[in-house]
């Protein structure tokens, strides 16, 4: 099987290197990939970008794929997994319709609650006034997201009315501006990935993820500074409960709406006191959590892709997991979340290959016109690591994050912390 993987980031680098290590893949391509994944793979430029349907197509018959998944949300809204499809090429992604999970807050809030889905309480505000009378109805803290996609940083969370109030202008002046302000979800949030192909629903390893910049959640949110699995001091049955409860009605309601959901399905819960409520839901793996998760999972990735993409995810046995723990921290470039200062070089990567249990996944990177390998974007690595203890991953991934250099950058110590010394109760 030849497989093509749309994107450019460690999510896609993850991909990529699991579908490597699965020996019914014979080959695969990355589009447009980075200088990571081209060191175990063929990386390709898309005509167009990855967001152009036509552009995937065209590359995808040209190296013969017989599987495409893509990585990132912008393609899948853009319609790109319909073009593959119509062009009877497999493809683990949903459609345009289904993807609208991710591209609309208030699309989703509509399907969970025809689904019965247990989530916060939510207003759908297109002006400033609207958004200042749904802050009122709910109090602090404060959770403001725009409607559209905005890579994990559309949010703000705030006991600030007035910075809610600031970002939901921010949202509102764009182009058919929209927020949606929410109810304040307390307790720990854990990331579940759920496998469907429009029917059956089969769960990967929950993971948990670090959207603040700082360490202890200090400063804004990020698209992800770090994640591990497995949750140890997850409830018993969380995953089956979740499955049970969200995940399967919720692509039961799809199917319903004749707009069925294939591909994965990223789950955000908040483990409330009154049970698990949705946060949000992706359409795509999520970053850096995949980075983790695919770390443990034994089963090979591109039979269980593929079955999905084809409607056989009933037939695929159940899926294998290593005992041992994964744990990524990113480094960022200076300046990220704000904007990134690039064309550093970075050093030391290399020499984490070397170590038999931890590895570096790159993201934003490039080569520069001598050939270094320097920083190309806010987040720059995904740097991951596995143990039998949660502490000796945690262990393992620092010390090799202490061995790459990258002038200015940062990253957060206390991944995966709290969960090490016992913290973290739902």
């Amino acid at each position: 099987m030849k497989v093509l993987v749309v994107g450019s980031g460690a999510r896609e680098h993850a991909i990529v290197r699991s579908l490597v290590l699965d020996p019914s893949v014979d080959e695969v391509v990355a589009a447009p990939g980075n200088p990571g994944i081209a060191a175990i793979a063929a990386c390709e430029p898309v005509e167009g970008g990855v967001s152009s349907p036509e552009g995937v197509v065209a590359l995808a018959t040209r190296v013969g794929a017989d599987l495409v998944v893509i990585g990132p949300e912008a393609p899948l809204v853009a319609g790109v997994a319909d073009a593959v499809r119509a062009a009877g090429i497999a493809c683990f992604g949903p459609s345009a319709e289904a993807a609208r999970l991710e591209g609309s807050k208030a699309f989703a809030k509509e399907v969970m609650s025809a689904a019965e889905v247990p989530t916060g309480l939510a207003h759908l505000c297109t002006t400033v006034e609207e958004v200042e009378e749904a802050l009122d109805a709910l109090g602090a803290p404060h959770v403001v997201k725009e409607d559209g996609l905005a890579a994990g940083k559309g949010v703000v969370v705030t006991d600030s009315r007035e910075d809610a109030l600031e970002h939901a202008r921010a949202c509102l002046a764009k182009e058919g501006g929209a927020v949606v302000v929410e109810e304040f979800l307390d307790g720990p949030e854990v990331s579940l990935f759920v496998l469907s192909d429009g029917a059956v629903v089969v769960p990967l390893s929950p993971a948990q993820d670090f959207k603040r910049v700082g360490d202890d959640d200090a400063g804004p949110n990020t698209g992800g500074m770090g994640a591990y699995s497995p949750l140890d001091w997850a409830p018993a049955g969380l995953v089956d409960d979740v499955v049970a409860r969200i995940a399967q009605p919720v692509v039961d309601e799809m199917r319903r709406r004749g707009t069925p959901f294939a591909g994965v399905l990223y789950v955000g819960l908040a483990l409330t006191a009154r049970g698990p409520r949705v946060i949000e839901f992706n359409a795509r793996f999520g970053d850096p959590e995949t980075q983790v998760v695919l770390a443990r999972l034994l089963t090979p990735l591109g039979g269980v892709l593929r079955a999905a993409a084809e409607g056989r995810l009933e037939s695929v046995p159940a899926l294998r997991w290593s005992p041992d723990h994964a744990v990524t921290v990113v480094v960022a470039a200076e300046s990220y979340p704000g904007t990134p200062r690039t064309g550093d070089v970075i050093s030391g990567s290399d020499a984490v290959a070397g170590e038999p249990d931890a590895f570096v996944l790159h993201a934003g990177t490039a080569l520069d016109e001598e050939g270094r390998l320097v920083s190309a974007g806010g987040r720059v690595l995904s740097v991951v690591a596995t143990g039998r203890t949660l502490a000796e991953a945690r262990r393992r991934v620092y010390a090799a994050v202490d061995g790459i250099g990258l002038d200015g950058s940062h990253h957060r110590r206390d991944i995966a912390l709290k969960a090490e010394q016992g913290l973290v109760t739902a």
